[in-house]
């Protein structure tokens, strides 16, 4: 027999789970480009193929698959998923060695869609929208420099913006316990404190025409507002978004092919709300 106290435990707990997580209230007001939601009914594997991923399957990722990589923590919503999508962590480890960049530990998500040269994210004006929870069993080490979000360019040689945390190399004056965002002369632009429990989310608008660059942030489910004005940058040369995590090394000038990693590495990043849209005229979803 179920005693009363057991079964009123039950029921409440029951009721606990029965509840509809909280949902994000942003609303896409403009054009999606490119879009990284993640429906709630992907698994794991589905991340191992072209015709069921929302993103490239083969980029950005050592020898596992990102079956392998790709978490799904219980992480509530970020200001932009809805009851049809869901956040995803990107983590990495001691094995997380993209091609023979073996100073770097490295994982990360390109968008379909998202080509190299001539594609639909450099052309106009265009804002990516992401936000970022951090996960307190895969905590990132801030001794280390991360890029977690940018734009490469098409031969490899630049980044049109830099969205880091941690120790920046060579800027001993940087916060480590801050997102920065830079701009192509690796110039810090804004920086916010990162929150340990909440959603931040980030919003990067590049113009393609007039060469600037604008930041917009909130917390949680709190409208985007601008952080910058449009900054004049350097946006030539096309390329891609990258979405993730790559860790530099310490210990070296060399950071692509050597340094120090520890080993034992175990960090995740979570992610939720990305998308690339069209903002000419000013059109930016807050």
């Amino acid at each position: 027999m179920i005693s009363s106290a057991l079964l009123t435990g039950l029921l409440l707990a029951s009721s606990a789970s029965a509840r509809p997580a909280k949902r994000g209230t942003g609303e896409v007001k403009c054009p999606v480009v490119l879009s990284g939601f993640v429906p709630v009914d992907k698994t794991p594997t589905d991340f191992d193929s072209y015709a069921t991923s929302p993103f490239n399957p083969d980029y950005i990722r050592g020898s596992e698959k990102f079956s392998q990589i790709l978490q799904f923590p219980d992480a509530g919503s970020s200001r932009f998923d809805n009851a049809t999508t869901k956040s995803v962590e990107v983590t990495i480890n001691d094995k997380s060695i993209f091609q023979t960049q073996n100073g770097f530990r490295r994982a990360g998500l390109q968008i379909q869609g998202d080509t190299n040269e001539n594609g639909p994210g450099t052309t106009g004006v265009r804002t990516l929208h992401f936000s970022v929870k951090q996960d307190p069993e895969r905590t990132l080490n801030l001794t280390h420099e991360y890029l977690n979000v940018w734009h490469e360019t098409s031969d490899y040689s630049a980044n049109q913006f830099n969205f880091e945390a941690g120790t920046i190399i060579g800027k001993s004056d940087s916060d480590k316990n801050s997102f920065k965002v830079l701009n192509r002369q690796n110039t810090q632009v804004w920086s916010t404190p990162i929150d340990a429990t909440a959603w931040q989310n980030f919003a990067i608008t590049l113009d393609f025409v007039k060469n600037t660059l604008q930041v917009y942030y909130s917390k949680d489910d709190k409208p985007l507002k601008a952080v910058t004005s449009a900054l004049q940058n350097d946006n030539s040369g096309g390329g891609q978004y990258q979405i993730g995590i790559l860790k530099k090394p310490t210990g070296t000038s060399d950071v692509v092919n050597s340094g120090f990693q520890e080993t034992g590495i175990s960090e995740g990043q979570i992610y939720g709300g990305i998308f690339l849209e069209d903002s000419a005229d000013g059109c930016v979803s807050l």
